[in-house]
C-alpha cells in the first residue's frame, strides 16, 4: 500500500519513512504542505497520508481542511493522521474538525505509529469493499438479469438522458423498438431454456453491430430497445437494417436444437423536442406496422417535432 508522508523535517521524514518502508509500505515522501496537495489530487494519489502539522505552504490542518473541502468523492476516500508537537485539547480538536481520521504527539512510540497507520489502512481497505459491493448492487439494478443490458427502467432513463443531451446540443437522436418474431412458438416449441439462449444471443448479435456508445435495453419479454445518440433516421434504419441481418444470418443453436430467428425492428427519429413517451411510442407504432406487414423487416415512423 501506498503511503504519503509529508514533514519538512528532514531528519523526521527520514526516521518516518524508514519505519514505514519497513512495514511494507511504499512511501512517497515530501517536504511541504502544497507539494503533499500536489501529489493527493494525482490518479493514482496514496489514499493514505501522514502529515505534519507545521509546514511551509499548507500546514498539516489546512491540508486536511482543503481535502475535505475540495476532494470529497464518495468513491476514493483519503485517511489522513496528524503529527503534532502540540498537546492542548483544543489545538487538537481543531485538527479532528478539519478533516484528520486520527492525530499522534511527537516524540511517538513506532509501534503506536504502526498500529495507527494499521487502522487506516483497514478502513480504506473497508471502504473499497464498501464502494465495490454498491457499485454491484448499482449495477444489478439497472441490468436485465437473463441478457446483461439495461433493463426497462434504466433504459428509459438513459434516453432521458439521452434525449436531454440531444436538445442541449441540437443533435439528432433515434430509437429502435425490436421483437423477435413468434418467440412465443420458440418457446412453445423447444421450452424456455432454448427460449432464453435466443434472447442472450439476440442480444449479442445486436451489440455486435451497435458503437460502444449507444444504449441496448431489454423492454421487456421478446422486445428489446436500442437508444442511437447522434444518429438520424436515414442512419437509424441502416442500423436497423444491419441488426436485422445480423439476428437472422445463421440459427441459434442450443445443443442439438438449431433455431431460425427474425426479428421486426420499427424506427423513431426524435427531430426537434419530442418527448420521452412519444418517441417509444412513435417507435412502438412502427413495429408493429412492421409486424403486421410480414415481419423480419424495418418500418419507420415520421420524424417526431414539438408541438
Amino acid at each position: 500500500m501506498r503511503v504519503l508522508l509529508a514533514d519538512d523535517d528532514a531528519v523526521s521524514r527520514k526516521m518516518v519513512a524508514a519505519m514505514l518502508r519497513k512495514w511494507g509500505y511504499d512511501v512517497f515522501a515530501v517536504s511541504s504542505g502544497d507539494e503533499a496537495w500536489a501529489v493527493l489530487q494525482g490518479r493514482d494519489a496514496p489514499r493514505l497520508a501522514v502529515l505534519d502539522w507545521v509546514m511551509p505552504g499548507l500546514d498539516g490542518v489546512e491540508l486536511c481542511r482543503k481535502v475535505r473541502r475540495e476532494m470529497p468523492g464518495k468513491d476514493r476516500y483519503f485517511y489522513l493522521i496528524l503529527l503534532t508537537a502540540k498537546t492542548s485539547r483544543e489545538e487538537i480538536v481543531a485538527g479532528l474538525e478539519a478533516g484528520a481520521d486520527d492525530y499522534m504527539v511527537k516524540p511517538f512510540d513506532p509501534s503506536e505509529l504502526h498500529v495507527r497507520v494499521g487502522i487506516g489502512k483497514r478502513i480504506l481497505s473497508l471502504h473499497e469493499e464498501l464502494v465495490a459491493t454498491q457499485e454491484a448492487l448499482r449495477f444489478q439494478a439497472t441490468r436485465d438479469a437473463l441478457t446483461g443490458v439495461y433493463n426497462r427502467g434504466a433504459a428509459l432513463k438513459r434516453l432521458e438522458e439521452e434525449l436531454d443531451r440531444a436538445r442541449r446540443e441540437c443533435k439528432p437522436l433515434s430509437v429502435l423498438m425490436m421483437d423477435i418474431d413468434h418467440f412465443k412458438k420458440i418457446n412453445d416449441t423447444y421450452g424456455h431454456l432454448v427460449g432464453d439462449t435466443v434472447l442472450k444471443e439476440t442480444v449479442r448479435r445486436i451489440q455486435g453491430v451497435v458503437r460502444s456508445y449507444d444504449v441496448v435495453g431489454r423492454f421487456g419479454g421478446e422486445e428489446f430497445v436500442v437508444i442511437l445518440p447522434n444518429a438520424d433516421g436515414d442512419i437509424a434504419v441502416r442500423v436497423a437494417e444491419r441488426i436485422r441481418a445480423a439476428v437472422s444470418a445463421y440459427p441459434v443453436t442450443d445443443g442439438a436444437v438449431s433455431v431460425s430467428v427474425t426479428l421486426s425492428a420499427g424506427v423513431a427519429a426524435a427531430g426537434t423536442a419530442p418527448t420521452v413517451d412519444a418517441l417509444i411510442q412513435a417507435a412502438d407504432e412502427a413495429l408493429y406496422q412492421a409486424k403486421r406487414t410480414g415481419r423480419n423487416r424495418v418500418c419507420t415512423a415520421p420524424t417526431l417535432c414539438a408541438a
